[in-house]
């Protein structure tokens, strides 16, 4: 069986936006058939949880030089440019 992607999903506190985010993230890669396991957290707590995390998705900066892949990005909270953001979490998460 293959595992679940796992997806950092950062903003500032980890309770309001990264909240939206999961949600619209976990509906469409279901969407897409791309199982994955996410787990909100602080940016500042990126670089302690990224060991173990295929991708980084954020709505605030996030420490330089990580490991894995980042997309920052608001598109979740504006509606700008979603569709587009999607299908590159999608490509990665399929890699």
């Amino acid at each position: 069986m293959i595992r679940p992607k796992r997806v950092l999903v950062a903003c500032g506190t980890a309770v309001a936006t990264s909240t939206v985010v999961a949600n619209a993230l976990e509906e469409e890669m279901k969407a897409r058939g791309i199982k994955i396991d996410i787990r909100q957290c602080k940016a500042t707590e990126i670089p302690s949880l990224i060991a173990d995390a295929d991708l980084v998705v954020s709505t605030t900066p996030v420490p330089p030089n990580l490991s894995k892949p980042a997309i920052v990005t608001l598109a979740f909270l504006t509606g700008l440019g979603k569709a587009e953001v999607i299908e590159k979490i999608a490509a990665i998460l399929r890699a």
